[in-house]
């Protein structure tokens, strides 16, 4: 599932893609919001709320908010630029989410022993640009299909999805890519349910055990990729030698 094929992707392997990163971005969403009251991945909400900030004079705010904004595209464009740098890779994405998994944990253990409020914007903005990084990886690993923190648009997906699908059952001319609409939706709906499960025991999780929680996450973004490139390795590795066979 994190493994770029020159095959088309099958939609249970976005599936999969979607159950572990949607529901790793709910779980960190939450974590935020539970340790300061805010969602780094929300742009839409962070964008609306600049208008406040400039309706209320309030330069902080908005450079904040824009500021956060700006991490979180930067963050999709790293991961872009990397990905088209290491694209002979087949373990790139893997890489990718090593490296996050990584600076994820840098970041909880570093709040884990210096905590202070004067250090929230800074932190948020870098979670920010991790969710770019997060949310990057996975839209272009899945062509598209599987966006881990973007749920408003992957409503959208889901609602046109489900509108074709629904107008495949009444039209003769649509009835042949019923099925498609069919896993199309499908993908949609479990990335939307993982991300709200994942939100759900984000914030348990952070009020059970606070950034020992979120450290752990970092740990399990870097244990998951890293067992897949161990996998994609040792299947090489057999290849080569049946073929030497």
């Amino acid at each position: 599932m994190l493994i770029k094929k020159k095959k088309a992707r099958s939609h249970t392997e976005d599936r999969c893609l979607a159950l572990v990163l949607a529901t790793a971005a709910g779980i960190l969403n939450a974590m935020a919001l539970g340790a300061f009251g805010f969602l780094p991945s929300h742009m839409s909400g962070n964008a609306s709320q600049m208008s406040t900030e400039v309706a209320n004079s309030d330069t902080y705010g908005i450079l904040f908010l824009a500021t956060l904004i700006m991490a979180f595209v930067l963050g999709g464009m790293l991961a872009r630029i990397v990905v088209i740098v290491g694209q002979k890779l087949r373990t790139i994405f893997c890489l990718i989410l090593v490296a996050e998994g990584m600076a994820l944990t840098v970041v909880s253990a570093f709040e884990l022993l210096f905590y202070s409020t004067r250090f929230n914007a800074e932190v948020l903005i870098a979670l920010g640009f991790l969710m770019g990084i997060h949310n990057s990886t996975s839209t272009q690993l899945s062509n598209g299909r599987v966006r881990t923190t973007h749920v408003t648009g992957t409503l959208t997906d889901a609602g046109i999805a489900l509108g074709s699908f629904l107008l495949s059952l009444v039209s003769p001319s649509e009835a042949l890519d019923r099925r498609a609409f069919r896993k199309q939706l499908y993908t949609h709906l479990t990335t939307i349910f993982s991300f709200l499960s994942g939100c759900i025991v984000g914030l348990v999780l952070f009020d059970l055990f606070g950034f020992i929680a979120m450290l752990a996450l970092g740990g399990v973004l870097i244990v998951v990729p890293l067992s897949v490139i161990v996998m994609t390795v040792r299947t090489a590795g057999k290849l080569v030698n049946v073929r030497r066979a």
